[in-house]
């Protein structure tokens, strides 16, 4: 069946042009940047899908809130705007703002693995590893088993598998683990969604125990449609109140306001108790400036308030997650393999799959981002053996569950003719895919390596 896509529910009122490069240029360019993707210089890039964090087009209500924010360092109107934007959307009672989601991090998982080993999620992002890592705690993933197959349909593999959690706390001790993270929708696991039927027993689990139950609410909205989609419970609920029915008791949760909050800039973390609420104002001041204005500048915080209430339209979001179908649907065709059912914010091609040839120590996600960006200019990104690391205690190379070469599709940014391209991309690599080699690493951090590491090909 062709593909079909859904048309954007808004009109184009500005544009940005695109630098398009020749193929021996971009071979230039990503030799200077030691092939890795993150240091190529934006203007090289013609399609750029590295994440969909901060690049979003923001709308002209969010424009016009831009030239009405209020700078003021302290109690600012934007700031109670955005406070009862969030309070009213996810219903917990206090909300910090903070600059990004790994600021919402740095500053709540210290506070929750105080004196703690651990912490478990559905599977952590990259961020959430290195903030559970830096606060001395070692990071746990139990994603349900039905994720690993990338080609089977299951409707939420990004679960947690509850039994495998509860044989985790047995062992390890309820004691030793400082939270319980939820993340939504699971990004590590291909954008895969969760059921909130999923996330009560997760924290009914939690509390049963007596450890803290967060969610890592980067992407909400997009996982609240899918619940709408596919959990028959809710299918006749708006998006608004199954967001409510997601927080629903949660202890806290972090937020990147960067993704379904379609702005630049901006963080937020929301509290249950006020007591833990006290140490995030006192570690916000600390590290992000006063608490009104949590180190983003008045105009960033008013668009954030705007965009808070149009990520959770439903027409919006049935654009958004079309746009991944039509993808997807696309790379079927092709025969390029990819997580299944596809994601909400982005399509995560299976590397693996296409280039078995390929050892996970030798990088096979990141060799195939490298080549999109020789094929056409196309900057992807590694969500694989690549971003994982080193393991902390031996400091050899880990093998990741999934090697995800990962599309992330900007928000209100690309059109259908920008995803044909992409498609066709990879249809061609694919072609040629046994003679695509792997990479070696000659140089990285310690943590967090794949942003600036640098690689050779073999």
């Amino acid at each position: 069946m062709k593909p079909i896509y859904i048309p954007e529910p808004f009109r184009i009122k500005s544009v940005e042009p695109l630098r398009i490069l020749t193929r021996e240029e971009r071979e230039q360019k990503i030799a200077e940047a030691n092939y890795n993707v993150f240091s190529l210089a934006a203007r090289d890039v013609c399609i750029d899908l590295l994440t969909d964090s901060g690049t979003g087009a923001m709308s002209t209500a969010q424009w016009a809130g831009v030239m009405m924010g209020d700078e003021s360092y302290a109690g600012a109107d934007c700031y109670y705007k955005v406070q009862q934007a969030a309070k009213k959307i996810f219903g917990l009672p206090h909300v910090q703002l903070v600059h990004q989601g790994r600021a919402a991090e740095k500053v709540l998982l210290p506070i929750l693995l105080e004196g703690k080993k651990y912490a478990i999620a559905n599977m952590h992002f990259d961020t959430t590893r290195a903030h559970v890592e830096l606060a001395g705690a070692r990071a746990i993933d139990c994603v349900v088993p039905e994720a690993l197959d990338t080609t089977a349909y299951f409707d939420f593999k990004g679960n947690m598998d509850c039994e495998k959690l509860e044989a985790y706390i047995r062992d390890l001790g309820a004691e030793n683990i400082g939270v319980i993270i939820m993340t939504i929708t699971n990004n590590s696991a291909g954008g895969q969604p969760v059921s909130v039927e999923n996330i009560r027993r997760t924290r009914e689990i939690a509390h049963r125990y007596g450890i803290k139950f967060m969610i890592d609410a980067a992407r909400f909205a997009e996982n609240s449609y899918f619940v709408k989609q596919r959990e028959p419970k809710f299918k006749d609920s708006s998006i608004a109140e199954i967001v409510r029915a997601t927080f629903e008791d949660a202890d806290c949760f972090a937020m990147s306001s960067k993704k379904d909050a379609i702005v630049n800039m901006g963080g937020l973390i929301g509290c249950r108790d006020k007591n833990i609420f006290e140490l995030v104002k006192q570690r916000t001041i600390s590290f992000e400036g006063f608490i009104t204005y949590g180190g983003m500048s008045g105009r960033d915080i008013e668009a954030l308030a705007q965009g808070l209430i149009e990520g959770i339209d439903e027409n919006y979001l049935k654009y958004r997650i079309g746009q991944m179908e039509y993808l997807a649907a696309r790379l079927e065709e092709g025969g390029i393999p990819f997580q299944s059912p596809v994601g909400g914010h982005a399509v995560f091609v299976d590397a693996k799959k296409l280039l078995p040839h390929i050892p996970y120590y030798e990088f096979p996600a990141q060799a195939l981002a490298v080549e999109l960006y020789r094929e056409a200019g196309i900057r992807a990104c590694d969500i694989g053996s690549f971003m994982l690391g080193n393991d902390p205690e031996t400091g050899k190379q880990l093998e990741a569950d999934f090697e995800f070469t990962r599309l992330a599709i900007p928000r209100r940014v690309y059109t259908q003719s920008h995803l044909d391209v992409i498609a066709d991309a990879l249809i061609n690599i694919k072609e040629r895919a046994d003679e695509i080699k792997g990479y070696k690493i000659v140089e990285e951090p310690p943590i967090l390596r794949h942003f600036t590491a640098k690689l050779r090909p073999l």
